[in-house]
């Protein structure tokens, strides 16, 4: 007999979705967060953990639930590039952490920021930092000395709770908030609220992956909600009521994809209802049977802006949201460095650490400093940059002579200005080049080549594919891989991206456009001066890029 068939459809294969009926793990991370809540890991720490060493912690916790506190094994010294995919985590795995500090909104007292800074001249070898997402992350750490350090984070207000992990990451905010003279909102109450509600809580500790926010009223744009999860993106509707327009499912990484407009217009007092209605989608209806493909981007991709409001309206809010204006263009520079007046009349002055690297003795001295010159008040930027508030007019030159004295720029070139870099296989384990050294280097042999050039010029480096350091929104994007260099033999190296715009376009890649680590300098000096003897006035390196011949980006 032929075999039977059936007219009924083909079911689809879940994607995990809770909201759908999946409930059972589909794959090793969502078993692992089925079997106990990653915030159950403290007590463990405290407990059993740091008093019998390293050894004694369980691979569960180790590799995944100690994340939701902020720590990381960090990467095994001596291991090359070309091992990072191939090792197993155990030989990966150094019997050191990386912590990642939680600095909501970037925003540091004096007292605050000395904790850190203790810490880590204490239990950090004097490593720190400065994160793109303004956290500051410390290496060196011991599993014996958490305790001690979250108590004395705690006793300043700071935390490392759900710094990493499947949970709400760190809330971004303008350095400026509250003293810029042309903010359109002062986002600081409600990073407080949605922070104070929902960090910590079990209702949003198990999502698909990370979840990043952001909450402005920056004319800027700096917390560059085109690649976050959720942007809150201070407006003014046409009534004059000043509020937030929503951006959704933003992120880059391997499959890069920027945020959508929901259109409507949230009030400052419905900013947090909306934000737990947007990651409580996120926590039912995400994708968690493959890890590449668990981030919220993927799911507003595949529904489209009209559907996830009309879900988060209907199914969450219980009421509709008015439409509402988009944002206003941002400014060509994002990073609030220099001198520049306050709406109060005294200044803040943004200063360049050469790509966010500090130290435990500096992050004392910028302490110091703010609180001579100024109120005290630092803020960290999503540019692995700082800010020191609240300086009287007649103050700012000798702040900023006392910042240069420890080579903290506060009128950089260029290339000190707009170069990021993410930790890269010096710490992490997804590494395969040198990044926070290389870009330090780069900066320096760019200025002493070029050192007429003032141009906007964005120069990400990053160690692995993962774009920790946004490669695919800069001018100059280098993706760490392993090349072959002319001797045929296989070194450190970069896959370049250029032209990248956040919420424009993804960077450009030329076939086969490649550099050793050893060519960068070489590389990026040659399409600089390409760029500056073709521009024509006001043309962006990203706008000649489209226009340029292929030879001119070799």
């Amino acid at each position: 007999m032929p075999p039977r068939v059936s007219n009924q459809p083909k079911r689809k294969r879940g994607e995990g979705q809770w909201a759908l009926g999946y409930h059972e793990p589909l794959n090793k991370n969502e078993e692992n967060k089925k079997n106990d809540d990653g915030l159950n890991v403290r007590r463990r720490i405290i407990d059993i953990y740091s008093k019998a060493g390293f050894d004694s912690i369980d691979p569960a916790d180790l590799r995944g639930r100690f994340r939701w506190f902020g720590l990381y094994t960090q990467r095994r010294p001596g291991i090359d590039g070309g091992k990072t995919a191939v090792l197993e985590d155990e030989e990966l795995d150094d019997r050191y952490f990386m912590l990642r500090v939680r600095i909501d909104g970037g925003q540091l007292d004096p007292a605050q920021l000395r904790a850190i800074a203790d810490i880590s001249n204490k239990y950090g070898r004097g490593t720190a930092d400065v994160t793109d997402r303004q956290n500051i992350q410390l290496h060196w750490i011991e599993i014996e000395s958490i305790p001690d350090i979250w108590e004395r984070l705690e006793a300043v207000g700071l935390s490392t709770m759900e710094a990493c992990g499947d949970t709400p990451r760190v809330i971004i905010g303008c350095p400026l908030a509250g003293i810029a003279e042309d903010e359109v909102i002062d986002a600081t109450p409600q990073i407080r609220d949605v922070h104070d509600r929902y960090i910590g809580s079990p209702e949003f500790s198990n999502l698909p992956r990370k979840f990043k926010s952001a909450m402005s009223g920056c004319t800027a744009h700096c917390t560059v909600h085109e690649i976050n999860d959720v942007a809150f993106v201070g407006v003014v509707n046409e009534s004059g009521e000043v509020g937030y327009d929503v951006f959704v499912g933003g992120g880059l990484s391997t499959n890069p994809m920027f945020a959508q407009r929901l259109g409507a217009f949230v009030k400052p007092e419905q900013a947090h209802e909306v934000w737990k209605g947007i990651i409580a989608i996120f926590r039912d209806y995400g994708y968690r049977r493959l890890r590449h493909r668990a981030r919220i981007k993927f799911l507003v991709s595949d529904w489209g802006a009209e559907k996830f409001r009309e879900v988060l309206e209907k199914e969450y809010l219980g009421y509709a949201l008015p439409d509402g204006p988009a944002p206003a263009a941002p400014l060509p520079r994002r990073d609030h460095v220099g001198v520049h007046r306050q709406k109060d009349g005294d200044y803040y002055v943004g200063f360049t650490p050469k790509v966010g690297r500090v130290n435990g003795d500096l992050l004392h001295v910028i302490a110091d400093l703010a609180e001579e010159y100024g109120s005290g008040r630092v803020r960290t930027t999503a540019e692995q940059k700082l800010v020191i508030l609240d300086v009287p007019g007649d103050r700012t030159e000798a702040l900023t002579a006392a910042l240069a004295e420890h080579d903290l720029q506060v009128e950089p070139s260029t290339f000190r200005r707009q170069t990021m870099a993410c930790t890269g296989i010096e710490y992490c384990k997804l590494a395969i080049v040198e990044t926070k050294q290389r870009a330090m280097d780069l900066i320096d042999e760019l200025e002493q080549r070029l050192p007429d050039f003032d141009q906007p010029l964005t120069i990400n480096v990053n160690g692995c594919p993962n774009a920790c350091a946004r490669i695919q929104v800069a001018d100059i994007g280098l993706k760490g891989q392993l090349v072959v260099d002319d001797d045929g033999r296989q070194v450190e190296g970069f896959q370049i991206h250029l032209g990248g715009q956040l919420g424009a376009t993804f960077g450009k890649k030329v076939r086969g456009l490649k550099t050793t680590s050893a060519g960068l300098t070489d590389y990026v000096e040659r399409v600089v001066r390409a760029y500056d003897a073709q521009r024509a006035e006001g043309e962006t390196f990203a706008q000649w890029v489209q226009r340029a011949d292929d030879a001119d980006l070799r």
